[in-house]
Formats: structure tokens, C-alpha cells, sequence
């Protein structure tokens, strides 16, 4: 439920034990998040040879719908960073200002007069909510469903479900402009957008506008909504709105499921190490593996980090295609775009966008990251803005993760006691950095050292993320009583739906919800070639919806 805590694989690491962000082992502040973004994640463009931007995409669906922690209300009295970037004299008395502080020989923001980047904001724990866990450790708060239940299209609470039907057909609610379905637009949403000048969606989830790519995804996923339903309606006329919604929600979800098991995860972990580890079964029955005794909440470690390391596959500047693949020549820069979703509904761009989404080739998994998300995301002055790395370094500290050693010792590596010992899995340049940047190697964060580690084979992370990321997909699945290839809990599908879901593809979603899309390769997450070419849309396999037809007393 929204609310809830999340999980800890290990104990808490707090300075005083409740909740002031983790020291050095001497005592000593850690070293800036932005100094170590500097130092060991450099900007660097350096494409995947595999995979399309629409896999890193996906990746941000999946975050969104299973987690988004309690970040307090935006006020003075927790402001200690202004919007140019200077920090407040009174931040240490400001209990929720965390800020993330600019050193003074920084090379990006030199001469700006940026003291701080804006906004950063500890996360509201159970400290705050629940006065019964005084004198314990901090925990951090959810306010979305832990679970894989698309809750960035419908909500994570029936009072926002409610707002987003359309009380008709089972469908949800749009707006029609040029012919086409689109989000309900608000002046504002959660003060997420940009500016009430620009055009502003409203969802599921409050960050449905934070990026062209996630805007075009996620309202793909609401035609699809309408689309099942409108099927369901003509095929079943005696079905009320309530039950057409909730039987499309429940396709629509499973068809997210799927997709994101089969065919988006192995691309993360690779597909053998999702066999092994019983993420996927190569099978044609219910998988019934439900365990009640399996918590699937989100582990802190998983979302303050591991899931973060993904941040290095985005690319920075976002081209549009055309239907033949060639690239426009113009693209957009993705640090001007964060929270202003006006040029989705301009001209082509949906489908060009969509298109550049599955050509484009995602940024090599690695430690480097482009400058659009260091140096200018969100802008703060005319030419300089955030630095997603620096800010996923700090929320680790922010939620008590512990220092990269223990996580290593927790996955079954090698127990580290001096810096040699990280040249198993990291290059010997790294960790002559991590020496300097350190005082020792307990020091290390784990969201800096995992992020170092050299890949698994076939996989985009390394063994320490690739450890905690399989545990928590693992849980996920496992612990969903409603996990739609489960057979003996609520009112499972059919094996025969169940065998149209399991054909369920990227691919088919960005087909059936384009504006006008005519071919796709029908591994969307990688990029075409010959053994993967585009193919026309009515040659992607689609679901039979025929087999939800229900039979009435008089058929």
C-alpha cells in the first residue's frame, strides 16, 4: 500500500543511529556527491551496440510504477537552497534541508555562483508519521504500490482512480485535439511543471511530464487502456462500466508484466541469469510459485541505488525519426525539456519521438554519464542546472544505505579490508581515485562502488546492483498474490488468455497507439539489423481479445 515502508536488506547506517546521513568511519564528512560525480562519473558519449533508448525508458516506467518515496512539502522552512542556487546560512537548522553543496573549484559551475544545487530535500520517514519508532533507525516511506500494477496510469489510491475514469465504457478520461487521444491536461500538477504556460498531464503518477520519452510511453499505455476497453465493450455489450474497467485494467497490467519480465528485464540482467534465478520459466502453465511469506515491498537499497545506476544509459540529446528511420536534424536536448511536455503534441513529434525512441541506441552501460543530466537537467540558471548523479550519491545517504563493502560482503563477494581488494571488480585507475577521494574503503558509497564494478556477462550492471536488483525482481514477482501468470489466487485468467498475454511486446503497444505508425522491429529494446529488421505493424503479433468474450444465460 502507498504509505508503507520500505524494506532494508541491511541495518540502517545513520551518523547518530536514527537518522543524520552516514560519515566517514573517522568521524570526518564524506566526500561532495558533486566532487565524486566529477571524479568517477565523467560526461562521456559512448553509445550501447545492442540495445535502443526505449530499453533505458522502460527501465523509468518500471521505477515509476513501483517506487517514489514521501518528499516533504516545498516551504521556506524547508528551502536551504534557492532557486539560483545560493544556499541558505540557516540550512544546519533546517531538519529536511539536505543541501548538495557545489565545491569551490568545481569546473562546471565555475564563476556561476552556484553555492548549491536545487532542490534536494530529505525524504519524510516513519520518524515523522509514527512516534512508536523513536529511537530506532529511519525508515523511508512509499507513496506509490510496491507492486508491478501500473500504478503510473491509474493511481496508487481509488480517490485518484477515480478522478481519472471516464464513468463510461470502462474507459479513462482524454482530451481530443488534431483527431488524436491525449492526457487530461491541468494549469499545474504537483508543481511538476515547468511554468502554467506549457502544457501539463495529469495521471496516475504526479511524474508523468518529467521527459518527452516517459510522456510518449505513458500515453501509449492510456490509449491501450481505452483501446482493450472499447474491444471489451463491443465484445461483452452486457458489461457494466465498472466491470469492463477493472478486466482492462487487469489485461493491461498483465500485458506490463509480461513485457517487463520477458522481454525488458533479461536485457538488465540477461536472459540466462533470469532463468537461473527463477525471475521467468520457460513454460505454457500458470507459474504458481505465490509465496504469502515473501514481502515484495521495494528494498531502500534497491531504490536509492541500485535501480539509480541505470541513470548512466540516458542519452542526452533525443532525435526524432521518421518512418524510412532517418533522423531529423534537429534533436532535443534533454536538460531544457525536464517537466515541459509541450512539444509532444506538436506537429509529428509523438510518432517522430516514438520512433527515435526504438532507433536510437540507449548510452553504454558504464561509469560514465552525459553531461544533460551532471551539468545542465532542469536548468537553474540560463545555462546550468542539476546533477542527477550527485543527487543519487546523496539520497543513498539520505536513506542510511550502508557503505559498498557490506553490500558486497551481503551478495558473496570477497570481504574487502584494504583498497587492492576492489581490483577484482574494479579497474585499478577507479580505485586509485576511490583511494584519494576516501579516507578508507568502508567509506565507499554504495551507489559510487557498485557503479564501478566491471558488468556480468550479459548483463548492464555489475555483480553487487545485478545482486540486489535479481532479489528485488525476484520478490516482486513471487510476493504479488495477483501476478498474472498465478493460477490459484483471485480470479486468474484462462490458459488460453494467459497464452495470448505471454505474446505481449513493446513492440505491439507503440503499434496498436501510435498516431500513425506503420513498422517497428519486433524486439523493440534492440536496435534493428538483419536479425531484427522492421517490420510492418500487422506483421507484429498481437493479443486475441476474442477469448475474454463471456457467454450470457441466452447464448
Amino acid at each position: 500500500m502507498p504509505g508503507t515502508r520500505n524494506l532494508r536488506m541491511l541495518p540502517a547506517d545513520y551518523a547518530d543511529g536514527i537518522s543524520a546521513p552516514r560519515l566517514s568511519k573517522s568521524g570526518k564528512a564524506l566526500p561532495l556527491p558533486r566532487t565524486l560525480s566529477i571524479e568517477l562519473s565523467p560526461n562521456a558519449e559512448i553509445f550501447d551496440k545492442k540495445f535502443t533508448l526505449a530499453a533505458m525508458e522502460q527501465g523509468q516506467i518500471v521505477a515509476h510504477d513501483i517506487t517514489l518515496v514521501h518528499a516533504p512539502t516545498r516551504t521556506s522552512e524547508n528551502q536551504c537552497c534557492s532557486k539560483q542556487g545560493k544556499l541558505d546560512k540557516d540550512y544546519l537548522n533546517k531538519s529536511l534541508c539536505y543541501p548538495l553543496i557545489i565545491p569551490k573549484d568545481d569546473p562546471g559551475y565555475k564563476d556561476s555562483g552556484v553555492e548549491c544545487l536545487n532542490p534536494f530535500f530529505r525524504t519524510i520517514t516513519d520518524l515523522q508519521n509514527n512516534c512508536s519508532t523513536r529511537g530506532k533507525a529511519a525508515t523511508q516511506l512509499a507513496i506509490v504500490t510496491h507492486v508491478a500494477d501500473l500504478s503510473l496510469v491509474y493511481g496508487s489510491e481509488d480517490n485518484v482512480t477515480n478522478t481519472l475514469r471516464e464513468k463510461k465504457g470502462g474507459r479513462l478520461v482524454v482530451e481530443t485535439r488534431n483527431n488524436h487521444d491525449w492526457p487530461p491536461t491541468v494549469k499545474e500538477m504537483y508543481n511538476l511543471c515547468n511554468g502554467t504556460a506549457h502544457i501539463c498531464y495529469r495521471a496516475g503518477d504526479s511524474r508523468i511530464n518529467q521527459n518527452p520519452q516517459l510522456v510518449v510511453l505513458q500515453i501509449m499505455l492510456l490509449r491501450d487502456h481505452n483501446r482493450i476497453a472499447d474491444f471489451l465493450t463491443k465484445l461483452n455489450p452486457h458489461w457494466s462500466d465498472e466491470k469492463t474497467f477493472e478486466e482492462t485494467r487487469r489485461i493491461l497490467i498483465a500485458k506490463h508484466q509480461s513485457i517487463t519480465y520477458d522481454e525488458w528485464l533479461p536485457t538488465i540482467l540477461g536472459r540466462e541469469n533470469c532463468y537461473k534465478n527463477k525471475l521467468i520459466y520457460k513454460t505454457k502453465d500458470y507459474v504458481n510459485d505465490y509465496d504469502p511469506s515473501v514481502d515484495p515491498s521495494i528494498f531502500n537499497e534497491f531504490t536509492a541505488a541500485a535501480f539509480r545506476s541505470l541513470h548512466t544509459l540516458i542519452a542526452g540529446n533525443l532525435k526524432l525519426a521518421k518512418e524510412n528511420r532517418e533522423f531529423s536534424n534537429s534533436s532535443l536536448k534533454l536538460g531544457r525539456l525536464l517537466f515541459i511536455p509541450t512539444d509532444v503534441e506538436k506537429g509529428e513529434n509523438f510518432d517522430d519521438m516514438a520512433r527515435g525512441l526504438f532507433t536510437q541506441p540507449q548510452e553504454r552501460a558504464d561509469k560514465y554519464y552525459n553531461k544533460e543530466i551532471t551539468l545542465f537537467l532542469g536548468r537553474i540558471t540560463d545555462k546550468l542546472g542539476m546533477d542527477l548523479r550527485a543527487f543519487d550519491i546523496q539520497r543513498g545517504r539520505d536513506h542510511g544505505l550502508r557503505p559498498y563493502v557490506d553490500y558486497r560482503t551481503y551478495c558473496g563477494l570477497p570481504k574487502v579490508l584494504k583498497w587492492d581488494d576492489f581490483l577484482d571488480l574494479i579497474s585499478f585507475e577507479d580505485v586509485k581515485k576511490l583511494s584519494k577521494l576516501y579516507e578508507t574503503p568502508a567509506d565507499v558509497d554504495l551507489a559510487v562502488g557498485a557503479s564501478l564494478e566491471k558488468n556480468m556477462p550479459h548483463s548492464l550492471v555489475g555483480p553487487t546492483f545485478h545482486c540486489i536488483l535479481t532479489q528485488q525482481f525476484l520478490r516482486t514477482r513471487i510476493g504479488d498474490r495477483f501476478w498474472y501468470e498465478n493460477g490459484k489466487c483471485g480470479t486468474p485468467f484462462t490458459l488460453k488468455q494467459l497464452k495470448e498475454i505471454r505474446k505481449a511486446r513493446i513492440s505491439r503497444i507503440i503499434c496498436d497507439n501510435g498516431n500513425d505508425i506503420k513498422s517497428i522491429q519486433l524486439r523493440g529494446f534492440e536496435q534493428v539489423s538483419e536479425k531484427n529488421p522492421l517490420l510492418k505493424c500487422e506483421d507484429i503479433p498481437s493479443i486475441d481479445l476474442s477469448f475474454w468474450k463471456e457467454n450470457t444465460p441466452e447464448q
